[in-house]
């Protein structure tokens, strides 16, 4: 396995990148972690999966949203839309890398499909309603420019269709309740599944649930995905 960095132009700034890339000479498939408010890409779901998916031949990109761990800007004037605007002008660097395919998966929040081939969610919203309402911030990061955005409505619901949607959701998530993942499966279209993880809270803190989600998620991923060879 070899690891990349890069930065990413956004408007007003830049993004941090890692990408893992498997060891075979392989035009590999990407999955793009896409992590959720007031956290980085160094998680530790995102690190183990940057191990787990090279072996398996897929590359693994992780990177920060605009305010968030080493990427420029402040949390609190990013929107559902910048976030969609980082998301995309990741795909745009990587859709030109030598060693990636073009096949795209993406692992994390709920952000719609963007053409992508393959779509994981871990203990995602189905909407940003609760949020638009709450009025006791917690420090995450929420900004007056989110809840501006929340007030039209654009983005505040996931969208329907999703094709090729895996949700993975913890049965005790007291964050997100699980109710939420039932929702995100019934707007999801064919292929879709679901799979509830007794037990599990919001950040699958226990070993094995998260053993549980990212067996299941590499799966999915490794159904949709597939390395191509290299001609020689």
């Amino acid at each position: 396995m070899s690891v990349e960095r890069h930065a990413v132009d956004v408007p007003g700034g830049r993004l941090s990148l890692v990408l893992h890339l498997p060891a075979d000479p392989i035009l590999a498939p990407c999955v793009v972690a896409c992590h959720g408010l007031s956290a980085s890409k160094d998680s530790d779901k995102y690190l183990l999966l940057g191990a787990e998916l090279p072996a398996a031949g897929l590359a693994l990109a992780r990177f920060d949203f605009r305010g968030c761990g080493e990427s420029t800007g402040r949390e609190e004037d990013t929107t559902i839309a910048t976030r969609i605007e980082d998301v995309e002008s990741v795909m745009s660097v990587l859709a030109a890398h030598p060693r990636l395919s073009g096949a795209f998966g993406l692992l994390g929040s709920s952000l719609g499909d963007f053409g992508a081939h393959a779509v994981v969610t871990w203990n995602a919203p189905s909407n940003l309603h609760e949020l638009a309402n709450d009025e006791n911030h917690d420090g995450r990061g929420l900004g007056v420019p989110l809840f501006v955005e929340l007030a039209t409505h654009q983005y505040d619901t996931a969208p329907f269709g999703v094709a090729r949607h895996l949700v993975i959701h913890g049965e005790a998530d007291d964050v997100v309740p699980v109710e939420h993942g039932a929702v995100l499966h019934s707007r999801a279209a064919e292929p879709c599944d679901i799979v509830i993880v007794p037990g599990g809270d919001h950040r699958l803190t226990e070993p094995a649930h998260r053993r549980q989600a990212i067996d299941v998620s590499l799966e999915w991923l490794r159904r949709f995905l597939a390395p191509t060879e290299v001609s020689s």
